[in-house]
């Protein structure tokens, strides 16, 4: 009869097989890992401010589909989180798809998101990103109908703000202004390149 020590490695190496056998079926491009919605958000027809100080409206989007994300720069947590898996997940779609889609910014924090300071923050992910701007009421009058909160800042003693909160997950918008899916912000970028596919070859 043979040892443990002999049946270690024969059996170490069954569950490696395993294990990468199980993670194949757990990355199957064909599920959608986002949330769609049945009863699909209106995006308003509200017009905010581009970075090249033309205005721009959610509701008559150019692209197929458009990502929205509502955040702001000085964000040291979920936003680059999100937008870094945004811009990795526009890299891993071909020509053809990413041709097809826009990646929209809304600063949360207009205040200090200048459409200056909104276009060099969104040139680290990607130079064809879009920010949007505008008066707070505004943005916040934007967010409504699509479920995103949106708190008024306050300026601390120490000179920087406290935003209280925003929503973080990135919404899909189609080319009739309908949020038809959305995602949290623990979305991976292979996650968002496949779901956007998904959603693309359906249109």
């Amino acid at each position: 009869m043979r040892s443990p020590l002999h049946r270690g490695p024969a059996l170490a190496a069954l569950i490696v097989v395993l294990g990468l056998a199980l993670a194949a079926c757990g990355s199957d491009p064909a599920k959608f890992t986002g949330s769609r919605l049945d009863n699909p958000y209106t995006a308003p027809d509200i017009a905010l401010t581009d970075t090249a100080g033309e205005p721009y409206s959610l509701a008559a989007t150019e692209k197929p589909m458009t990502l929205v994300f509502f955040g702001y720069t000085h964000c040291a947590d979920y936003c680059p989180m999100v937008m870094n898996n945004i811009a990795a997940a526009m890299n891993r779609l071909d020509d053809a798809d990413r041709a097809k889609v826009d990646v929209v910014f809304v600063t949360t924090d207009p205040t200090r998101d200048t459409t200056k300071a909104l276009r060099k923050y969104l040139d680290g992910y990607n130079k064809s990103f879009i920010g949007l701007t505008g008066d707070l009421d505004t943005i916040i009058e934007v967010g409504e109908p699509l479920a995103v909160y949106v708190n008024d800042g306050k300026k601390l003693p120490s000179g920087g703000y406290d935003l209280g909160g925003h929503s973080t997950f990135t919404l899909a918008i189609d080319h009739d202004g309908k949020a038809v899916a959305l995602w949290n912000q623990e979305t991976s970028s292979t996650e968002f390149a496949a779901d956007i596919h998904t959603l693309l070859t359906e249109d």
